[in-house]
């Protein structure tokens, strides 16, 4: 068996956000966190992960991965377009797959009022069939969370079962006691919903409904957090009307608004766990350095969409930290508790460097140097670092040499 003797893989990472809005709360402000006695902004650790599955799927290649309730519908719309079926019977397989599966399906909510009724009926006889993202569709009891190809491999078992689903009735909505029936066996549909990527086996899936199903997810990421007291700006914008413009016959602008910002800079830590992602892998050492590699490459360099076509904060970090240790992950989120103030020339970005050098510096001498096997950094700054690991040229290059560290594997019996 291989065994891995640099276990967490751990990223310290600095980063100057200029003003921008990545995280938003339900009123449209920036989420922020009170540490230290000073508001701070906050990125969510969810909006952070779902970045960086993005950069995964769309930068590195690797398989999209879908969480979905709508999957009766995409399904339906799938064997519409790939498989030319009619699309009544596109939409039954795509219900009766649903109910079949452990993870049940729910039927449309009913409108209350009879205007809504009445609209409901008028769109769906137009549109039958469309897949327009209403309520009119059924939709799984939880979310699912499958491979994209997974979407694939229900089409061709529906196609497997067409005669069948072609005579057979409308699936009933379940009820607390009883299951609908479905044509589509429930074994075949639920093997299916088991299968994984390489984007589950990092980021784990809960799926209690379905046996063996569920997934033990391998990263840890923490709500990122400015090092510094932050206030958030509220931007006024309007927005001209170009033939008012053109014709200057009347002043006023066609829309007005405002949104909140704010700028900072952030310390960012995420974890990843080598023996689970080896675990989930099957044992594979190469997959799991390949997938390990992506992660931390994603870790560096991913950042939410929110607001970007307004903001364009593109910065990339301007530390990055890595660790390999054997015995537990250690944040270095402490560093920042008491808030980094500017000097008299301004700046938080090598105030803060200097500020996580030090807390490492401390936490090196409490713990010991046995847990970590390995430190290093690579970063934009020209500040003397001493307690962070040798300084490397480049990200690759700090990734690179963390995983032959980390993966130095040996075979033991």
């Amino acid at each position: 068996m291989t065994t891995i003797p640099g276990r967490y893989i751990e990223a310290h990472i600095i980063q100057a956000i200029p003003f921008a809005n990545l995280n938003r709360d339900d009123t449209n402000a920036v989420k922020t966190v009170k540490w230290g006695d000073r508001e701070r902004t906050r990125v969510s650790s969810q909006c952070w992960k779902r970045a960086m599955r993005l950069y995964l799927q769309t930068s590195l290649g690797q398989e999209a991965a879908l969480r979905t309730r709508r999957l009766a519908e995409y399904l339906a719309r799938h064997l519409r377009e790939k498989h030319d079926w009619p699309a009544e019977l596109a939409e039954r397989a795509g219900r009766h797959t649903v109910v079949a599966s452990s993870v049940g399906g729910e039927a449309p909510k009913k409108k209350t009022d009879e205007a809504s009724k009445k609209k409901t009926d008028k769109a769906s006889k137009q549109a039958e069939g469309a897949s327009n993202g209403t309520n009119e569709h059924w939709s799984t009891a939880a979310m699912v969370y499958v491979p994209a190809s997974a979407i694939g491999e229900l089409a061709e078992l529906a196609i497997r079962y067409r005669e069948a689903l072609e005579k057979a009735k409308e699936p009933k909505p379940p009820t607390q006691f009883e299951r609908s029936h479905s044509v589509i066996p429930t074994a075949e549909v639920d093997a299916i919903l088991r299968s994984r990527n390489g984007v589950i086996n990092l980021f784990g899936r809960m799926l209690a409904q379905v046996d063996d199903a569920k997934v033990d997810g391998a990263v840890q990421v923490a709500h990122s957090f400015t090092t510094h007291a932050t206030d958030t700006e509220i931007d006024y914008f309007s927005a001209v009307d170009d033939v008012t413009d053109i014709w200057g016959d009347t002043t006023g602008s066609a829309h007005m608004g405002q949104a909140e910002h704010s700028a900072g800079v952030l310390y960012r830590y995420v974890v990843l766990d080598l023996n689970d992602l080896h675990a989930n892998l099957g044992g594979d050492l190469a997959d799991t350095r390949d997938l390990a590699a992506g992660l931390l490459k994603a870790a560096l360099l991913s950042l939410p969409h929110a607001k970007r076509n307004s903001t364009a904060p593109n910065t990339i970090p301007h530390l990055a930290h890595l660790t390999v240790r054997t015995d537990r992950p250690v944040s270095y989120a402490g560093a920042f508790e008491k808030p980094v103030r500017a000097d008299r020339l301004g700046g938080h970005g090598d105030l803060s460097v200097i500020k996580m050098d030090e807390y490492a510096g401390a936490v090196q001498k409490l713990l010991g140097k046995e847990g970590c096997r390995y430190a290093a950094h690579a970063t934009l700054s020209e500040e003397k670092i001493d307690k962070l690991g040798k300084r490397v040229e480049s990200f690759e290059e700090l990734i690179d040499k963390a995983l032959a560290d980390a993966l130095a594997a040996r075979e033991t019996k």
